[in-house]
């Protein structure tokens, strides 16, 4: 996909996916996502080297700590649950009780799991 930039007194004013007018400054951009270790770190933020030709949008990487991932895998467990209590609420009629005491069963082991994990490798072999 092509990206524009629009720069404007040395500094980009406008980004996108092709130039929306006639206004000076626009130049072809791309973006570069360094690689990243999935479940370790994400991209947040970028930012633009416009001195290079096509103009770099350069996304910022960040490590994900152990304990950020476990509190989200935590949340997701529940979700799990919450995502078969819902479904029970929108039809009463077909309300299984059993399929929601399963549910319910599996997240106090999973996130005891989850607990009791101290590195990435650990909740990596969970997945």
């Amino acid at each position: 996909m092509s990206v524009y930039v629009r720069i404007e007194n040395g500094e980009v004013k406008d980004c996108w996916d092709s130039p929306p007018d006639d206004r000076p400054g626009w130049k072809n951009a791309i973006e570069v996502r360094p690689a990243i270790t999935p479940h370790r770190q994400h991209y947040i933020g970028h930012t633009f080297d416009i001195t290079k030709d096509p103009v770099e949008i350069v996304y910022n990487v960040v490590d994900i700590s152990v304990d950020a991932r476990k509190a989200a895998m935590k949340e997701n467990a529940l979700f799990k649950f919450q995502a078969v209590l819902m479904e029970q609420a929108r039809n009463p009629s077909a309300y299984d009780p059993a399929a929601l005491q399963v549910a319910k069963d599996a997240v106090a082991p999973e996130q005891a799991a989850i607990d009791a994990c101290t590195t990435h490798d650990q909740l990596d072999d969970l997945i």
